[in-house]
């Protein structure tokens, strides 16, 4: 075999893998969120539960505007009864449950519709202990709202925990047509004193560790 064809070989299989990861990306991003809200819009669930992100004190950043707006949108039309916003202060002082929680007060979602969950510092605990809440509240069917990067993270851990809990990815279409304002919330509210960040209380292989659901008594729902 002479060096061309291996070249145009090398060409055909490049833009092959390109345009299958591109079929991909489009279709986990924009059509796959859109069809399992379909799937949703029969049966409401009981409750979404609401992975936090970083907070710096000053404002959200977009994945926490996103996430927020989602979990209103959801609940306003009547898609989840209540929501469940789930993080600790893990990189900074502020609980990132209770920042988005008041983000979404100021939106019009009632207080007694919103439960924390302030015990996780990452993703797996988010899915774990939130479900423990849900499950203590007396809610049966559950959801886990995110982002469609982050859905295809956890999914597996849903089977992995054996927990009965959906997937409900933020369908990014539905929010580019939602005029996401900015609010002035209460920060200090969610501040919390001597808090060292996840970066300095843990090493590289805990956080590893941790995120793959080092902390969590699998097999036992």
């Amino acid at each position: 075999m002479n060096f061309s064809k291996i070249k145009r070989y090398f060409i055909i299989i490049t833009l092959a893998g390109f345009i299958f990861s591109s079929l991909h990306f489009y279709f986990n991003t924009f059509l796959l969120p859109s069809f399992l809200l379909k799937e949703i819009v029969a049966k409401p669930v009981d409750a979404i539960i609401v992975p936090g992100v970083q907070y710096n004190g000053l404002k959200w950043n977009t994945v926490m505007k996103w996430r927020v707006y989602w979990s209103v949108y959801l609940y306003k039309k009547g898609l989840a009864k209540n929501i469940i916003y789930s993080g600790s202060a893990v990189y900074s002082p502020y609980t990132e449950a209770t920042i988005m929680s008041l983000y979404a007060e100021k939106m019009g979602v009632p207080k007694e519709h919103i439960f924390l969950e302030t015990k996780a510092e990452h993703t797996t605990e988010n899915l774990y202990y939130s479900y423990q809440l849900a499950k203590e509240n007396g809610f049966s069917s559950i959801a886990f709202a995110t982002d469609p990067f982050q859905t295809n993270m956890i999914a597996p851990y849903v089977k992995k925990f054996n927990l009965d809990v959906s997937l409900i990815p933020i369908a990014i279409p539905i929010l580019y047509k939602i005029e996401m304002k900015d609010f002035e919330i209460e920060s200090s509210k969610a501040y919390r004193l001597n808090i060292i960040s996840i970066e300095e209380s843990q090493t590289p292989e805990e956080r590893e560790f941790y995120s793959k659901g080092g902390r969590i008594p699998v097999g036992n729902e």
